[in-house]
Order: structure tokens, then C-alpha cells, then sequence
């Protein structure tokens, strides 16, 4: 299945304010209590400015030449994005004693959203590994936002908008996000579906777009990409993925690279001979490894997983790093209301009649993310503010590219999650985790 088939089917599933998500117990509280509550909220929320001073084309190290790599020991950045779940969907329970207890803001039992009925549906274990698909369109998600109340997810799309996973059902991943670095701010980068958020991935923008649009032709679309700047720069770079990818949505970037686009059993490859780029782009195509409902989301822990033993049992892991995210949250309940963001460029959201206002000055909510390398701190929570173009702040460090918009030049570049000093090349990791039960299919 193409991005055609994905964009249609995607249409075809529209069609079909405290930071603790709503919830009964939070009125019966005492006035004291609540006071307190606030102010924790309050200081919370405070703690995070806005900074948007930065311009497009800012470079990291003004005197150096463009492309030239810093001193650190990273020489490979790898990149997976996966597709639509929240945090609270995957990662919530990372918040229980066994994983990070109160280190990580994770899910409370009392997480709640009202339904249409006059109740409240709480936050629930999920029965199947092939989840319904909840509505993420702008619209939807807006709606689901209601704000910054976190509290229109059960309305826009039912009650299993509300499931969460544990490690009993994604072993690997809580194994994984156990052992190495999460970061449990890290948002989408606009609030609407898969296509915008991955321009922001390749663009820091998405240059208007809200909704999965294709170009309609092949002069389209010419927006610069992060793969256009290490083209320029002369930093090595391929996109590994078996299907047509998302690179073919910006054609002209598209075409002129053609011999950087790879395949899955290319990287393979790469790693085992010593040849693996300066930058890698790796997607899992549309057949179900990539965890979009209604796919048995084991099949992608099972393909991020065989990404990451390949990668461990070479030689360019110890000087590696992989940064593993998602597009968006799908729809999926996460009870942390999403910040504000810098503007990426004077491009206003091209809403037709009657769709939600507003701009590309707001993050979109939470989604799993995991940095994996032996220089990122063991067992560790940031509570920094990053989206997808975090990513791109980090590669244009490394090195030394112009931003693309407003949006990285002003990102967090992931700084707090590494210590260059200790690393640790020996992660304990049990890939027999990754195994996939078959008893549910889409």
C-alpha cells in the first residue's frame, strides 16, 4: 500500500484545561488541596518559555564551514518514525514503580474524559494489539484538545481513544524505554494528521498543509528539505524504506536523489559492510510495520527491533545514535495539553470553510519517542520541550547546516539526554521480546 492508498484510506477514517486530562476526583478535591494543585500547574507551566528569536538559515557555528562536522563522537544519526499513538497510549505506564515511577509524567488511574452521555470513560487496558483507528484530523484534534482541556477525545472518536499499552503488550519497547533516554515533552509538530507532520520532519515545515495532500505534480513540492541541505553540504545521507516512502512528496528533492532512496535489506547491508551513511531516514513502509490502526502494532516493535540489533551488532554503534519517534498521536488520549510553538515561516494553515481556526504556533500532542545510542544517559526522563524538528536542530548541529524555518532554528536540540563522557556501549537488551502474536489482525 503507497502514500495514495494511505491518503485515501486516512480520508476515509475522517469521514467515518488541566494538565491532568478530565476527571471526576479532580472537583471533589479539598479548596487547600486544590490551591496547591494550581500552583504546581501553574509553576509547571511557567517553567517552559517560549523562545522564537532564532531566523530561518541561523547556523550552529556561524565561523565554520558549512557541512563540517563538530568534534563529538556521534559520526551516524539514525532516524525512525513510526505512525499515530500518543505517549500516554504507549508510554503512560512507564510511570508505575518498576519503570520511572514519578520521574516520568505518565498516566494516573483517574485519567478521564467525558462521554456524550453525562459520564466519564477512564483510561483502560487495551484487549487487542489491533487497535481501532480514532479520528486525527485537524478538526478532530482540535476537538480533542478543546483548548487545552484534553477533554473532547471520547466525544470525537468513542471510548477506545482511552486504551493504553503496557509492557505486557510492547515487552521490547518498555524494555527499551527503560533502558536508554525518553523524553516524555515531546509533541508533534502541528496538532493535524501524518502528512503535515512529516513535512515538519523533512522541512520544519509544512509550509500550509493540514491534511494528507499530494503533490499533483512533479514540480511539486519544492519546500527545501533537511535532504536538500546535507545534498549542498555534502553530508552523506539515504532514506531506507520499501515502499515509495514519504521523500516522493517532495518530487524535485525526489528525483534529484534517486541514489540516495534505499531499500530496508540496503541498510542491512550498510551496517554489516561499514558503509553506512552520516544520516539515515528509515521507515517501515505501509504494510503494517509502520503501527497504524487498525495494524497489529507488534509488527512495528518487531521491525524497530531488528533495526536496532543490526545497528548494536555493528561497528558504526559506537559512534552512533537513533532517535525513535512518532508522526502524531493517532487520536490516542494523552493527558498533557500541548505548549505553544515558534511560527515556522509567515505561512498561515490553509483552512477551507468551516474548519477549526487557527495557526501553526501550537504543538501538537504528545508521542512515544526514545533516543538509543552508548553516549545518551541510562534510564532517563527529559522534560524538555522537543517535536520533530528537535531532530532536525540535532542533525544541523552535528553538522552545521542552515536552519530550514523559524521552527528548528529555535528548537531543543536534545542536549540534556546525552553524557559524552560515560558511554556505555553495552546496552542489557532482550530482542526475544520483540516477538509478535498473531491472534489479531487488522
Amino acid at each position: 500500500m503507497g502514500i495514495k492508498t494511505r491518503q485515501v484510506n486516512d480520508a476515509n477514517r475522517f469521514l467515518a484545561k488541566n494538565s491532568l486530562g478530565f476527571s471526576p476526583q479532580h472537583l471533589q478535591l479539598e479548596p487547600f488541596v486544590q490551591l496547591l494543585l494550581f500552583l504546581a500547574l501553574f509553576i509547571s507551566a511557567s517553567s517552559f518559555a517560549l523562545n522564537c528569536t532564532l531566523p530561518p538559515g541561523t547556523m550552529p557555528r556561524p565561523l565554520v564551514p558549512v557541512g563540517q562536522a563538530d568534534a563529538g563522537p556521534i559520526e551516524h544519526i539514525l532516524v525512525i518514525m513510526q505512525e499515530n499513538h500518543s505517549f500516554d497510549n504507549y508510554f503512560g505506564q512507564l510511570s508505575r514503580p518498576q519503570f520511572y515511577g514519578s520521574n516520568v509524567d505518565g498516566q494516573s488511574p483517574s485519567h478521564g474524559n467525558p462521554d456524550d452521555k453525562g459520564g466519564v470513560v477512564t483510561i483502560f487496558h487495551s484487549p487487542t494489539l489491533c487497535p481501532s483507528d480514532p479520528r486525527h484530523s485537524w478538526d478532530a484534534l482540535h476537538g480533542d484538545w478543546n483548548g487545552g482541556k484534553n477533554d473532547g477525545f471520547v466525544k470525537t472518536s468513542g471510548p477506545g481513544t482511552m486504551a493504553y499499552y503496557d509492557e505486557r503488550d510492547l515487552p521490547f519497547y518498555y524494555d527499551l524505554a527503560n533502558t536508554f533516554a525518553i523524553g516524555d515533552r515531546y509533541f508533534a509538530s502541528t496538532m493535524t494528521q501524518t502528512f503535515p507532520n512529516r513535512f515538519y520532519l523533512m522541512a520544519a515545515t509544512s509550509f500550509g498543509h493540514i491534511n494528507n495532500i499530494l503533490p499533483i505534480n512533479k514540480t511539486q513540492f519544492s519546500q527545501p528539505t533537511i535532504f536538500d541541505a546535507m545534498t549542498a553540504a555534502g553530508v552523506s545521507w539515504k532514506y531506507y524504506n520499501d515502499d515509495t516512502g514519504y521523500t516522493a512528496l517532495f518530487q524535485p528533492m525526489y528525483k534529484a536523489n534517486k541514489n540516495k532512496m534505499a531499500k530496508i535489506k540496503d541498510l542491512t547491508a550498510d551496517l554489516a559492510a561499514g558503509t553506512l551513511p552520516q544520516v539515515s531516514f528509515i521507515d517501515s513502509g505501509f504494510e503494517g510495520a509502520d503501527e497504524h490502526p487498525d495494524g497489529n502494532i507488534q509488527l512495528g516493535q518487531a521491525f524497530v527491533a531488528a533495526r536496532i540489533q543490526e545497528l548494536i551488532s555493528s561497528s558504526a554503534w559506537a559512534h552512533s545514535v537513533l532517535f525513535l519517534t512518532y508522526d502524531e498521536n493517532g487520536g490516542f488520549f494523552d493527558h498533557v495539553p500541548p505548549p505553544l510553538a515558534c511560527l515556522p515561516d509567515s505561512i498561515e494553515p490553509d483552512l477551507s470553510a468551516g474548519i477549526t481556526p487557527g495557526h501553526f504556533d501550537q504543538l501538537g500532542f504528545r508521542v512515544p519517542f526514545v533516543a538509543v545510542s552508548p553516549y545518551v544517559k541510562r534510564h532517563f526522563v527529559s522534560h524538555e520541550v522537543y517535536d520533530h524538528t528537535s531532530v532536525l536542530k540535532f542533525i544541523e548541529k552535528k553538522f552545521n547546516l542552515p536552519a530550514l524555518s523559524a521552527r528548528d532554528a529555535n528548537a531543543n536540540g536534545f542536549d540534556d539526554l546525552f553524557d559524552y563522557a560515560h558511554p556505555d556501549a553495552s546496552p542489557p537488551l532482550d530482542f526475544s521480546k520483540a516477538k509478535v502474536d498473531t491472534s489479531c489482525t487488522p
